[in-house]
Formats: C-alpha cells, sequence, structure tokens
C-alpha cells in the first residue's frame, strides 16, 4: 500500500481510529496525529474541497510556491507538503507536517512562563517577522504573513512557524475573502459571509501588512498577560526601532497604547464560538 493511499484511509477513518486530534478551535480544520504508521511523526491536516479541479490544482501550486518562499526568507518551517486524496470520488487537499514537540507551543508557554522568558519568545518570532518582510520584496505577486502567536513553536529557544494554509501567495484581496469563506470548516461563516463578504474578505488585511503583522503580536501579547502591557509595548517600539525602520512610522502608530481587535472579528469569533485558544497543529 502507498503512502497516499494510507493516507487515505487516515482521513477517511472515524476521529477514534485516525489518531489523536490536537485541536477543534481552528478556522480551518481539526488537526490529528495518527498513533502509528508511517505518518506517526506527522501532523494531518484535512480541507474542505472547493469543488472545482482548476481551484485545487491552483491551491496545491500555490501552497508550493508559499511554503518554498517562507524558506527562501528564512522563516523556520517544519517540512510541509500539500497531497491531493479522493475520498468518495472527491478530490481533498490534505497538508503534512513534521510534528513538533506538544510543549512546544509558544502560547501556552507565553501564558506560564515569567517576563523575561516571554521576552526572549518575543524577540524570537519578532526577528522571524523581520526577516520574512525585509525579504518579502524579491517576490513579484501578492504574498502575506500570519506571524500569530498561536502559529509558533519555541523549538531549542528558537521560533518555528507551522501555518501555511491558506497559502498568502498569488491570489488577490477578493480572492482570498472567496477562499476564507470556502475553505471554513464553520457552515456558520460560510452563512453569515454570503451576506457580508466584505467583513470575510477584512480578515485577511494584517497579515498583507508588515508592521501589522508585528502590532498584532504585540497585542496578542498584551491580551494574554496585560500584566506585562508595558513591557510588552517597550519590547515592540524598541524592535521596529532596530529591526523594522522601513515600516517605523506606522508601526509605532500602532503600539501607542495596547493593540485591540477589530471589534468587526471579535463579533465574528463570538458568533462562531472560537475561544481564542492555541490551535495546537
Amino acid at each position: 500500500m502507498t503512502d497516499l493511499e494510507i493516507l487515505t484511509q487516515l482521513v477517511a477513518a472515524d476521529a477514534k481510529s485516525r489518531g489523536e486530534t490536537l485541536s477543534r478551535l481552528g478556522y480551518f480544520c481539526a488537526p490529528f496525529r495518527p498513533k502509528d504508521g508511517p505518518f506517526s511523526d506527522r501532523v494531518i491536516k484535512v480541507y474542505r474541497s472547493p469543488g472545482s479541479d482548476a481551484e485545487l490544482d491552483r491551491l496545491v501550486t500555490c501552497h508550493d510556491d508559499y511554503a518554498a518562499a517562507l524558506t527562501k526568507t528564512g522563516v523556520p518551517l517544519p517540512a510541509t507538503e500539500m497531497h491531493i486524496i479522493t475520498l468518495n470520488g472527491a478530490r481533498i487537499p490534505v497538508i503534512t507536517q513534521d510534528a513538533l514537540p506538544a510543549d512546544s507551543m509558544m502560547r501556552p508557554m507565553m501564558q506560564a512562563a515569567p517576563l523575561d522568558e516571554t521576552l526572549a519568545m518575543m524577540e524570537s518570532a519578532g526577528q522571524v517577522i523581520a526577516r520574512f518582510w525585509n525579504a518579502a520584496d524579491q517576490f513579484d505577486t501578492r504574498i502575506g504573513f500570519h506571524p500569530s502567536i498561536r502559529n509558533f513553536a519555541i523549538v531549542d529557544g528558537q521560533a518555528v512557524f507551522f501555518d501555511t494554509f491558506p497559502p498568502l501567495i498569488h491570489y488577490s484581496r477578493a480572492e482570498m475573502g472567496k477562499m476564507l469563506l470556502t475553505y471554513s470548516e464553520s457552515s456558520m461563516m460560510r452563512f453569515v459571509g454570503a451576506f457580508a463578504p466584505a467583513k470575510i474578505a477584512g480578515i485577511q488585511d494584517e497579515w498583507y501588512s508588515a508592521p501589522e503583522t508585528l502590532v498584532g503580536l504585540v497585542g496578542s501579547a498584551c491580551r494574554l498577560r496585560p500584566e506585562h502591557v508595558d513591557a510588552y509595548l517597550d519590547w515592540g517600539r524598541d524592535f521596529t526601532r532596530r529591526e523594522m525602520t522601513r515600516w517605523q512610522d506606522e508601526a509605532l502608530a500602532g503600539l501607542n497604547a495596547p493593540p485591540k481587535l477589530p471589534k468587526a472579528w471579535t463579533r465574528m469569533r463570538s458568533l462562531l464560538g472560537l475561544q481564542g485558544e492555541p490551535n495546537l497543529k
């Protein structure tokens, strides 16, 4: 039996036999890790089929290009591949990714660690953000990055990014807005999005803005550890001046006070029952 056939069986299996579900709180899927077999060292992420062969083929190409772009800009990324399996006559996109240690997720580490350790984690994640944006001009295409605290692990003191979906490369703003609906695991999101597509499309804007990604990281830290707000704001301002001078004015303006999530997004998360817990992939 080929690995692709084994992967298809894993996806088709019920939750009990396929392996440990690592999170049910993700926007697009609930990743799982098989208990044994050739994929036991990997996390598997299964996405909704777009229903169009052309869209799916483009998705695979864009994902390959995005993983390559992240690596080229110096973003640490576990080995990650997108596969297409056929299940009940439908072609389904599936990502396999080398598993990271369960205790390496940045969000719970930020919640539990003393201030100096959390600042070291922020510095490591910030360096990844700066490396990406300072090198992103080499790509003659629309490209973005979603470096939220929940999308990082800290391995041997270094930040490792692990979220490659949706692939933030080549798609226009309108196309990415459609993708946020097409691939959402939430039927409620797809229903609401049909009546408010502009609000859904706006979710992505921070991902395509260098200063906003850094401000978003600081904002997340402030919400996780409100007792350290001043220290995180000080770190963000200092980091901006050191490592992201090209976007200094905009980033510093966003760090005058603890950054807040857009009200439209918080209302949408509440409606969908998303609690903001770490997406353990």
